[in-house]
């Protein structure tokens, strides 16, 4: 995928403006291809906060969940806490041009960095 390109921003989502109405779209479960991890995203109490759970199969700790909005796209970022992820952190951004969240994937552990996507499980 590249890494989070303005090429993203271009072809698929600045062309839609995102309303505020429209800041829940990116709520919901989804699911990383390459591996069946599983991200469910919801509403959070304050304003840039989201909940969010993460599984590998198991339930990993989530130790920190936002959203922003930036020039008119949803960024969201998540942070691992647990057993295997010590501070291991998803920068995503919702592509509404093809209904996906879009990112890096940062693997403490080993200190590399992974392109990735996750698709809405239905």
């Amino acid at each position: 995928f590249g890494m989070l390109s303005s090429a993203i921003a271009e072809d698929s989502v600045s062309s839609k403006s995102v309303a505020a109405k429209d800041s829940q779209v990116f709520m919901g479960r989804w699911i990383r291809p390459d591996g069946g991890y599983i991200l469910e995203l919801n509403g959070g109490q304050a304003e840039g906060t989201l909940e969010a759970a993460y599984y590998n199969p198991r339930p990993i700790h989530v130790a920190l969940a936002k959203v922003a909005r930036d020039n008119g796209l949803f960024t969201i970022f998540v942070e691992l806490r647990d057993i295997n992820y010590p501070g291991s952190t998803y920068h995503l951004i919702y592509d509404a041009g093809t209904d996906r969240l879009v990112g890096t994937y940062f693997q403490a552990v080993n200190g590399i960095t992974y392109d990735i996507m996750f698709v809405r499980d239905e």
